[in-house]
């Protein structure tokens, strides 16, 4: 049985920053996909970081520069570092493990494990 637990959101002002934690418990890594989704209100969940299977990291263009993706192995923990936080970056965030690289690391339909989602707001 894998579970995933977030932690580390919050409110915070433009400008600032925070850090989200995932740590997976029961949860064997191998050529998967891993990465960050953010669902903002009234939106579809959508992906802003992720590994892929060759653990390259990938963002999405609206947090380029602003925003880093990294993983502790020995933790089995994966983080999402957000710089220069924005308005609109506001939302629940997700963390995603175990996503079928054959189908796609972009969306949501390729990860059969989640997080319970931590709300991020930003003023």
């Amino acid at each position: 049985h894998v579970q995933l637990v977030e932690s580390g959101g919050g409110s915070v002002q433009a400008g600032g920053s925070l850090k989200l934690s995932c740590a997976a418990v029961g949860y064997t890594s191998g050529r998967n996909c891993m990465g960050w989704f953010r669902q903002a209100p009234g939106n579809e969940r959508e992906v802003v970081a992720h590994f892929d299977s060759d653990r390259v990291a990938n963002y999405a263009d609206s947090v380029k520069g602003r925003f880093s993706i990294s993983q502790d192995s020995a933790k089995n923990t994966l983080y999402l570092e957000m710089n220069s936080l924005k308005p609109e970056d506001t939302g629940i965030y997700y963390c995603a493990f175990g996503g079928n690289f054959l189908i796609g690391c972009l969306g949501r339909g390729a990860y059969p494990y989640w997080g319970q989602g931590t709300q991020v707001t930003v003023s």
